[in-house]
């Protein structure tokens, strides 16, 4: 349900008008009658553990990635490029 206030009564009541909005309800502020804002309840995310990335829970990484040349890892920590010759 909707419900349209106006100003003065928003800045009179405003503790008010969060219980209800909290309970569930959108109330419209306006200004001579035309609407100006909305007060609608903070939509809450699941609770939880978050997880970022496209697949969580899906990968599992082990830390054995690397079956790779030496000589790039090498050049990856630190290592110098000779120049081509």
């Amino acid at each position: 349900m909707t419900d349209q206030v106006n100003v003065y009564e928003a800045k009179t009541q405003l503790s008010k008008l969060l219980e209800r909005v909290e309970a569930g309800e959108e109330i419209v502020i306006a200004r001579h009658g035309k609407p100006v804002a909305r007060l609608v309840p903070e939509q809450r995310k699941a609770s939880g553990k978050r997880r970022l990335g496209t697949f969580p829970g899906k990968i599992e990484y082990t830390g054995e990635w690397w079956d790779g040349d030496d000589e790039i890892a090498d050049l990856f920590y630190g290592g110098e490029i000779e120049p081509p010759r």
